[in-house]
C-alpha cells in the first residue's frame, strides 16, 4: 500500500450574515474521486509554483515562516480563487473588493497551470493577502487506500462585495451557510460531507462571528489532528477543542 503523504491546503472563508456566522461551502462533483458529491471547503494539492520564492514579494505575510507553510498559504488563496473567483489580495494597501470579479476570466487557466498565479497577481497590481489567513487545523488521515493529505486548514474572512462564483468543474454548487446549518443538512441527510469537514463544521460552530471565529483560532491550541480507528470508531484527540471527538465508521463518510 503507497503511503505517501501529499501537502494540502484548505480555505474556510467567511463572513457575518443576517443571522450569524457564514461559512463559504461548495458542493464537489460527483464523479470526482476523493469525496465525490460531498459539501467541502475550497482546497487542494500544494503545487510546485506555490514554492516560488517571487512569493515573497508578490504576498504580504510570508516573511518569517518556513517553505512549507508560506506554500501553504499560497495554495489555499489560489484554490479559493480557482473554485469561487474569490481573491484575497491587496492593491496599494487596501482589500480588493468587487473588482476582483473582473479577474474570473482567468480562473480556469489558473486551475490548469498554478504557474499563471502570480503573474496575474503581480499583473494585475496586486499583493496577495496572506495576512488575511489564520490557520485553523491540520489534518493527516489514517492508512487508508485512497490518496493521504497532509491538509493544513485556514481561516479567513472575506471582504465586502467577493461574494463567489462556483466554477462549473470540480465545484457544481457554492453556499454561504451557517456551520450548525450545514451539520443540521448532515444529519437529515440532505447533504454529504466527509469525517474531517463535519469535525471542524463543529468546531467553527463555536464561533458566532467572523472576528470571533479568527480570535478563536488564534487562541486554540494547534496540533496535528491524526484520526485513529479503534474498535469500528474513527477517533481524534480530545485536547484541541473539538466538540465531537469520535464517530462510528458505519456513519462516517471518509470519502
Amino acid at each position: 500500500m503507497d503511503d505517501t503523504l501529499f501537502p494540502a491546503a484548505t480555505i474556510l472563508l467567511v463572513r457575518d450574515g443576517a443571522d450569524g456566522l457564514e461559512v463559504l461551502m461548495v458542493e464537489r462533483h460527483a464523479n470526482i474521486g476523493f469525496a465525490g458529491g460531498a459539501m467541502v471547503w475550497p482546497g487542494g494539492k500544494i503545487e510546485p509554483a506555490d514554492y516560488d520564492a517571487g512569493w515573497l514579494e508578490a504576498a504580504d505575510g510570508l516573511e518569517g515562516l518556513d517553505a512549507d507553510e508560506r506554500a501553504a498559504r499560497v495554495a489555499a488563496l489560489r484554490e479559493a480563487y480557482e473554485e469561487t473567483g474569490i481573491l484575497l489580495a491587496t492593491r496599494d494597501g487596501s482589500p480588493i473588493g468587487a473588482q476582483a470579479l473582473d479577474l474570473t476570466a482567468m480562473r480556469k487557466r489558473v486551475d490548469q497551470d498554478a504557474s499563471l498565479f502570480q503573474p496575474l497577481v503581480r499583473g494585475h497590481g496586486l499583493r496577495l493577502a496572506t495576512t488575511s489567513l489564520q490557520p485553523f487545523a491540520r489534518w493527516i488521515p489514517p492508512p487508508a487506500l485512497h490518496k493521504r493529505f497532509d491538509t493544513r486548514f485556514f481561516l479567513a474572512p472575506v471582504p465586502e462585495g467577493q461574494d463567489g462564483v462556483q466554477d462549473g468543474s470540480e465545484a457544481v454548487d457554492l453556499v454561504w451557510i451557517k456551520p450548525q446549518a450545514a451539520l443540521d443538512d448532515l444529519a437529515a441527510g440532505r447533504r454529504k460531507i466527509i469525517f474531517p469537514t463535519a469535525r471542524n463544521l463543529e468546531l467553527l460552530a463555536l464561533s458566532k462571528s467572523a472576528a470571533g471565529a479568527l480570535a478563536d483560532a488564534a487562541a486554540r491550541p494547534q496540533g496535528i489532528v491524526q484520526p485513529v480507528i479503534e474498535d469500528g470508531v474513527l477517533k481524534i484527540r480530545t485536547d484541541l477543542g473539538y466538540p465531537v471527538t469520535e464517530e462510528k465508521l458505519d456513519t462516517a463518510m471518509r470519502g
